[in-house]
């Protein structure tokens, strides 16, 4: 029994729960204003310096946590109170941006203050990303769980959908500003997630032992998902994959001369795709197998990839930054119900974190691999070498023991 539901009450129907949309309003602000910094860093080194590989690193320090503090952050989340942690994150993130803004509507762009920020933000994000993904099971009840996943995944794809454009625009008026405007998000969060009432976990019977021995429990859960553990290993290539395109789609429009804003407005269809196909996430699960959507998401991954070489025209590329954003969309949301369903409560944290340490973790060389390639081959050529792997990648998940021998996803109900 969840925190949600008591032996004599009626649960709280999903779209009365006060807990939950005050989780829910507080952690979309904060992915907002993650979301735009995040297109700003890079966005504004490639504008200032014209130098991909440097644009790449900022990118790589800021996705950088997802390595290093992945693993011990899944337990420190089921050892603190998630409340309080995640207003720590939330206003160190605040604080880092406001330094940034400051430092670049002074005029000052200097590399090792921006990698250094990029870096604190990234691990204070995952943090925040990683206690709030924990928080879900406990202010819901399991039949409310995949509605409450949807709807988490729709709101993270609306702030792609509007980050990408504010921090492109904002940083096509001054540098500072889609700092600035994160800072006040992050700010902003700390209201909704005061109002939260209830406990955000349940307290666990488990004795406490060390970190180290909570972190290779979790490993050790991981391992025994054997359908869960080959999808995340093609979802951690994918993600590469997609981070390394992204930037490859924006050297190449700067290269033919595109504004800021039209490359902030192609990869926000990205976003707008993904927002459409987690909305519609429910009645795929419900229509198809798991080895169908993973295996079929891998395939037209790779077949909506291929044309990106070859297209310069914004629209173009737009339509099929939505159509990729739609198939992610709908494998996200897969993947949330499929883990927090199963994972036990006493260590969602910890699975949450090896999951994402596993699919998201290796995000970090995206945009290294990008920059050195687009430096030595050019981003048509790039991109083409993405799609390679993509196909290859779709290839072996099909034909892998754990995917073939399928899985089930739980009944979605309100």
């Amino acid at each position: 029994m969840t925190l949600a539901e008591t032996p004599t009450d009626p649960p709280v129907p999903l779209r009365h729960n006060r807990d939950f949309h005050m989780l829910w309003g507080g952690a979309g602000l904060v992915v907002l204003g993650g979301r735009t910094t995040a297109f700003a860093y890079p966005l504004t080194v490639l504008w200032t310096t014209g130098s991909a590989r440097t644009a790449g690193l900022v990118g790589f320090a800021l996705l950088l946590p997802y390595l290093l503090i992945q693993l011990p952050g899944g337990a420190v989340v089921d050892r603190c109170d998630r409340r309080r942690l995640m207003l720590l994150c939330a206003t160190g993130s605040a604080l880092v941006a406001a330094g940034v803004a400051a430092a670049l509507l002074s005029g000052t762009v200097w590399l090792p203050h921006l990698l250094a920020s990029a870096f604190a933000e990234g691990c204070l994000l995952t943090l925040y990303q990683l206690a709030e993904r924990a928080a879900i099971p406990a202010v819901v009840t399991p039949e409310q769980l995949p509605s409450a996943l949807v709807r988490n995944e729709a709101r993270t794809r609306a702030a792609s959908v509007l980050g990408q454009p504010v921090g492109s625009g904002l940083a096509g008026v001054a540098a500072g500003l889609p700092f600035a405007f994160a800072s006040l998000a992050h700010a902003a969060s700390l209201g909704f997630l005061a109002r939260t009432r209830g406990p955000l976990q349940e307290v666990s019977e488990v004795p406490r032992r060390t970190i180290a021995s909570e972190v290779r429990e979790g490993l050790r859960w991981l391992w025994g998902q054997h359908f869960l553990r080959a999808v995340i290993a093609a979802i951690a290539v994918t993600n590469v994959l997609f981070q390394g395109l992204n930037l490859s789609v924006m050297a190449a429009m700067k290269g033919d001369g595109r504004s800021a804003l039209s490359i902030g407005l192609v990869t926000m269809l990205s976003g707008a795709g993904g927002l459409v196909g987690s909305l519609g996430a429910g009645r795929w699960m419900r229509r198809c197998t798991l080895r169908m959507l993973v295996v079929g998401g891998l395939v037209a991954w790779t077949a909506l990839m291929v044309p990106v070489a070859g297209l310069h025209q914004p629209v173009a590329l737009g339509a099929l930054f939505a159509a990729s954003g739609y198939v992610g969309g709908v494998f996200n949301v897969v993947a949330g119900v499929l883990l927090t369903g199963t994972a036990p409560s006493h260590m969602q944290g910890r699975a949450n974190s090896v999951v994402i340490l596993v699919s998201s973790g290796a995000m970090a060389t995206g945009p290294l691999i990008a920059g050195n390639l687009l430096e030595a081959v050019g981003s048509a050529r790039t991109i083409l070498v993405f799609s390679v792997v993509m196909g290859v990648t779709a290839l072996l998940t099909a034909l892998s023991p754990g995917v073939r021998a399928g899985a089930t996803i739980p009944v979605q109900k309100e």
